[in-house]
C-alpha cells in the first residue's frame, strides 16, 4: 500500500525557537503517540511505534535519518523505514518537513509523508491512515505546546535564561580532549557491552496507538461489509438446521 499524506500543526512559538525544536528528535520523541525512542547512532535515531487495532498488534521496529536539513530556508527531510517484530509487514517513508512563520509568536509547519506499507498490516491501513494521521498529528501538537509551555513555566520560576534555540542546539565538540580518544562504550543492565557510538534512551514505554478509536466511523465502514456478510452466514446455518 503506497499512500502521500499531508498534515500540518502549529508551535507556539516564533520560527527561530520553533525550528530546532521540531528538528530535536531526541526532545520531540515523548510527544508522538505510540513512538519510542531507544538509540542514537550519529544522525540515525532507532526506536518502535506500536499500533493496535481491535485484537490485532503491531510493534514497528525502525529508524529514521535526516537525509536534508536547510535551517535558513526551514525545511527537512527524513527517510524511515521499520518492521513489524510480528512478522506481518514492513513500512516506510520520505517525509518532508516545511515551517513558516504565522506570527511573531506562532509557526506553522507541514508534514508530507510518501508512506509504503506491505504484508498483513496494509490491508488495515488502506483508506483510513488519512484520518488517523490527522488525528495523530493534532495529538503531537498538543503534547507538543504542553511541553513548551511547561518548560517555559520551570525557566521563568528558575529564572533560567536559555532558549529553546540553546536547549537544541548541538554540542560543541570540546577543542581540548584529544584528537585520538577512542569512543567510550556503555555497559546495559544486563551487563553486554553496547555498541562503541551508540547511546541508549531510557524512557518510558508508549502505549500502543488505537486505530479503532481514532479512525472512529471509517473503520466501521471498512468493516460493515465483513459483519453484514457474518450475519448472513450465521442466519443461513441457523435454517439449515
Amino acid at each position: 500500500m503506497a499512500e502521500t499524506i499531508t498534515n500540518e500543526f502549529t508551535v507556539n512559538r516564533p520560527i527561530e525557537e520553533a525550528w530546532p525544536v521540531i528538528c530535536d528528535v531526541e526532545r520531540i520523541a515523548p510527544c508522538l503517540p505510540g513512538a519510542q525512542l531507544q538509540e542514537i547512532e550519529g544522525t540515525t535515531y532507532r526506536g518502535v511505534v506500536k499500533i493496535k487495532l481491535g485484537a490485532v498488534n503491531a510493534n514497528f521496529k525502525g529508524e529514521a535519518s535526516f537525509v536534508e536539513r536547510d535551517d535558513d530556508n526551514h525545511r527537512a527531510k527524513l527517510t524511515a523505514s521499520g518492521r513489524d517484530t510480528g512478522g506481518r509487514g514492513n513500512a516506510s517513508a520520505d517525509v518532508t518537513a516545511e515551517a513558516e512563520a504565522l506570527s511573531p509568536t506562532s509557526t506553522r509547519c507541514v508534514v508530507t509523508a510518501e508512506l509504503h506499507i506491505t504484508g498483513k498490516v496494509a490491508q488495515f491501513g488502506r483508506g483510513i491512515m488519512g484520518d488517523v494521521s490527522k488525528k495523530l498529528m493534532n495529538q503531537f501538537s498538543a503534547n507538543l505546546n504542553e511541553m513548551l509551555d511547561e518548560q517555559g513555566a520551570i525557566s521563568a520560576a528558575t529564572g533560567d535564561t536559555t532558549t529553546d534555540t540553546d536547549a537544541a542546539a548541538p554540542a560543541t565538540p570540546d577543542a581540548e580532549a584529544a584528537p585520538d580518544a577512542a569512543p567510550s562504550t556503555v555497559t546495559d543492565d544486563t551487563g553486554d557491552t553496547e555498541r562503541p557510538g551508540v547511546r541508549r534512551i531510557d524512557g518510558p514505554a508508549a502505549q500502543p496507538i488505537d486505530v479503532a478509536g481514532l479512525a472512529g466511523p471509517a473503520v466501521l465502514k471498512r468493516f460493515a461489509p465483513i459483519g453484514i456478510g457474518a450475519l448472513i452466514l450465521l442466519f443461513i446455518l441457523r435454517r439449515l438446521r
